[in-house]
């Protein structure tokens, strides 16, 4: 979890957790509720071959390392990656180089948005002091070459939004979220903070009924789903039955969005490309902590529905690959100069000539 939002955590323990776990209980059961209403919104295809318009929704679930992914039963993510691919990914640069990056949240979330490691964007810590917005995101990119692209934002964190994009800024490019779920971490009447980050859990289920709302009925063409909570219970918890659990409440999650997603693919003539992904793996000792460059911290995964992906066995895939893969499927071109610092390549197998 972001060092700011653990220091407000611990200086703010309320111990109302009969009300954060209300809300929990209602958000589990209106999001169904809120997928349903969303697809009414849709409309049945002709039965043609109507060209795809592609479509890209980017998840982080923070915190998760690989193998304990892996040792969870996740059957929704299996079924998003059945016609397409799991594999095991990298954080944290080249050790040893200048592209050497803390395997910290906030860098992982940054070099996945701009598809380069810290020396180039320059977050090297949650606090996110000084980016360098010459390290193009990936909604400045999709924006500034076709600014007619929906962009979207569904996040846990709001700093994801204002700091590290940089939504407004002159700097950054100005405004390219063109809708936004964050900021509810700050609504402490509704959303009690709590020592154990109940709070988180039912924020992280709000954003992910209001995602699927949107989703249903808009169908961004470029969008972000962050949640956070898995990172919190590593911290408290570690390797444990209660990150296991946190991984199978992600997992669910997953299946309401997947589910959105089909639902959108079946009514219109959408291509979505969906990208899930972690920011670090946890430390080997005790899976509480985070930040340095072994192997565990290091090791993350993606997973993907797109069956065009490349073999695993060619070459372990970064975080920063993720920038040029969604730009592929979309059919966007950086300029020149932000291409020539990217570290990352396209996942997606080149189309034959």
């Amino acid at each position: 979890m972001p060092a700011s939002l653990d220091a407000n955590c611990q200086r703010n323990p309320t111990g109302k957790r009969g009300v954060n776990s209300f809300f929990l209980d209602l958000f589990n059961l209106t999001r169904k509720l809120i997928l349903v209403i969303a697809m009414t919104y849709t409309t049945k295809l002709p039965a043609d071959n109507t060209l795809l318009t592609p479509k890209v929704l980017v998840i982080l679930l923070d915190g998760i390392p690989a193998d304990s992914l892996e040792a969870t039963s996740t059957p929704n993510i299996d079924r998003i990656t059945a016609k397409g691919r799991y594999m095991r990914a990298y954080v944290g640069g080249d050790p040893g180089t200048e592209s050497e990056s803390p395997t910290i949240s906030a860098v992982g979330y940054q070099s996945m948005l701009t598809g380069t490691w810290a020396n180039i964007h320059h977050v090297y810590d949650n606090n996110v002091d000084s980016p360098n917005y010459e390290a193009w995101d990936f909604f400045r990119i999709a924006k500034t070459q076709r600014p007619d692209l929906s962009t979207a934002i569904y996040s846990t964190w709001e700093d994801n939004r204002t700091k590290l994009i940089g939504d407004g800024l002159d700097a950054a490019g100005g405004h390219k979220i063109d809708y936004a779920v964050d900021g509810l971490e700050h609504m402490q009447d509704q959303f009690p903070h709590d020592r154990a980050a109940n709070y988180i859990k039912a924020i992280d289920a709000e954003v992910t009924a209001r995602a699927i709302a949107h989703l249903g009925s808009v169908g961004p063409d470029l969008s972000w789903l962050y949640l956070q909570y898995t990172d919190d219970v590593g911290h408290r918890y570690g390797d444990s039955p209660e990150m296991t659990s946190a991984i199978k409440l992600m997992d669910d999650l997953m299946g309401d969005v997947s589910a959105a997603i089909s639902e959108r693919q079946e009514n219109h003539p959408e291509d979505w490309l969906i990208l899930i992904t972690t920011d670090h793996g946890r430390d080997a000792l005790t899976g509480k902590d985070h930040g340095g460059q072994t192997i565990r911290e290091r090791t993350t995964w993606i997973a993907t529905n797109h069956p065009n992906v490349i073999a695993e066995a060619e070459e372990t895939p970064a975080i920063v690959d993720l920038l040029p893969t969604l730009l592929d499927h979309l059919n966007l071109h950086p300029p020149q100069p932000i291409a020539d610092q990217l570290a990352g390549r396209s996942l997606l197998k080149a189309a034959p000539p």
